[in-house]
């Protein structure tokens, strides 16, 4: 019988499945971070349980820690108190940490991928939303809560209802001056921030088969904004050269057998699908938000939606978006002033988006009165870019190049976008007050983000890159 990517993922890690009911899904990996870890060893250790397997659960600290400054104490109380905890628990419980000082430290949805742990056919969980990004490699990675994190603990699997099933397909070119992050954008704009609510969603297509993992791994990032379970791509040459020689990869005859396993991971030809969206990759421009979900972005040539424009139920959600963003309905948002440029977070602060980022401010200036904030997703990615030497690129540009960590995609750490403020930011959410209350977010890709940032206002990068030439 034909089956889906995510089939034969699924029914590989089905352990036992109840009648009418949920099923016991085995997690072959489980990341964890400061802070949705710390209620869940409470839970262990006041039932005096221990976590069952050590060594497939993997820590890091990202959300809470500081971008500037790492070897100092952390300022904020609750975050200092939460990175100490995860340092005890996971000591307690023999759990690799790469903590604040570690050269593996980073967000956890980029040191995953980079050290190689992250690998196709897994079953990848941590809490955090945007565990979804390691479905580019061909996994299931989802994020769960506080007290699923405990379940994974206690016993190395989870409850888990199958999702339906979409399929997403992309074809075609891309236009000059687009990259994954308008992809996904452009994606959310079509179906909204709901319209994969209830299902696990795989990108396909020429246009998905030509991005690199780095690429595909923006894309799988904000599945979850759709409302989706998770994302995944269906892993191929690409996804084998990227793992192979990273730290935890595997080696000699090991690599033989998993990749003998990895080449049988993709949807059949006759895998039926309960959805499925086709999209012209030449119909996609560079994509900038508008509102505060990550669906209401438009093309940056296209004007606001008014009142008119959009469906009765989202008329009243149109308005109050509008009034927070300080912005005019059926009005070009090109030109908009802006005061901060965020290019980081879980989707895009990888290698190649700083790189992507330097190739372009190359000999330019940043606007005088914008602030910009490259942040690094590990240790790793800084190293890269200091040897490099992006990060003079960056210096030279009037950019500053901060230490990793979550950094301004959330306000849970002293990287916040003030009040009334606006921000092109690189990270997954808009919503009101995430960057910072009152902070006003427009999501873009990196190349829209440092347009901004030479030119001070919201600009189509195409229109530079054809001065360029």
């Amino acid at each position: 019988m034909p089956r889906t990517l995510f089939e034969k993922i699924w029914d590989t890690h089905i352990v036992k499945t109840i009648d009418n009911g949920p099923s016991v899904l085995y997690i072959d990996r489980h990341f964890i971070h400061e802070v949705t870890s710390p209620q869940a060893f409470t839970g262990l250790n006041q039932r005096g349980i221990r976590v069952l397997r050590p060594q497939q659960t993997i820590a890091t600290a990202d959300h809470n820690v500081p971008t500037l400054n790492q070897h100092l104490p952390i300022k904020e109380e609750l975050s200092r108190l939460q990175v100490e905890a995860l340092k005890k628990n996971c000591a307690e419980h023999g759990i690799e940490l790469y903590g604040l000082g570690h050269p593996f430290q980073g967000i956890v949805h980029v040191i995953g991928p980079e050290l190689g742990i992250t690998q196709p056919g897994m079953t990848i969980v941590c809490g955090d939303s945007h565990t979804s990004t390691h479905g580019a490699f061909g996994s299931i990675a989802f994020g769960i809560g506080t007290s699923e994190v405990e379940m994974v603990f206690a016993s190395q699997c989870l409850l888990q209802n199958k999702p339906k099933l979409m399929r997403i397909t992309i074809d075609g070119s891309l236009q000059k001056g687009v990259v994954s992050k308008d992809i996904v954008l452009h994606i959310l704009s079509v179906i909204t921030a709901s319209g994969a609510t209830g299902y696990a969603v795989e990108f396909a297509g020429s246009a998905i088969r030509a991005l690199s993992m780095e690429a595909r791994m923006t894309i799988c990032n904000m599945s979850i904004e759709m409302g989706g379970r998770c994302g995944l791509i269906a892993p191929d040459e690409i996804t084998f050269n990227y793992i192979k020689g990273r730290t935890f990869a595997p080696q000699g005859e090991a690599w033989d057998k998993e990749m003998a396993r990895w080449q049988t991971l993709y949807s059949d030809a006759d895998a039926v699908f309960d959805k499925e969206v086709f999209i012209k990759g030449e119909d996609i421009e560079p994509m900038i938000t508008y509102g505060t979900n990550p669906g209401m972005g438009i093309g940056i040539s296209q004007l606001i939606p008014t009142t008119e424009t959009v469906n009765e139920q989202d008329k009243s959600g149109l308005a109050r978006s509008l009034a927070y963003m300080g912005l005019e309905a059926g009005t070009s948002i090109r030109g908009q002033k802006i005061d901060y440029v965020f290019i980081g977070s879980c989707t895009n602060s990888r290698i190649e988006d700083l790189r992507m980022v330097a190739s372009f401010v190359k000999g330019k200036k940043k606007a005088a009165d914008v602030e910009v904030w490259i942040v690094p997703g590990s240790k790793q990615v800084e190293a890269q870019a200091i040897a490099e030497g992006i990060d003079k690129i960056f210096e030279e540009a009037g950019f500053q190049l901060r230490q990793p960590g979550c950094s301004a995609c959330l306000g849970m750490n002293e990287d916040k976008i003030p009040a009334g403020k606006y921000c092109i930011s690189t990270s997954n959410r808009n919503f009101e007050g995430r960057q910072g209350a009152g902070a006003r977010t427009l999501l873009a890709s990196p190349l829209t983000a440092a347009a901004a940032a030479v030119t001070g206002v919201v600009t189509d990068v195409r229109e530079l890159m054809l001065n360029n030439n």
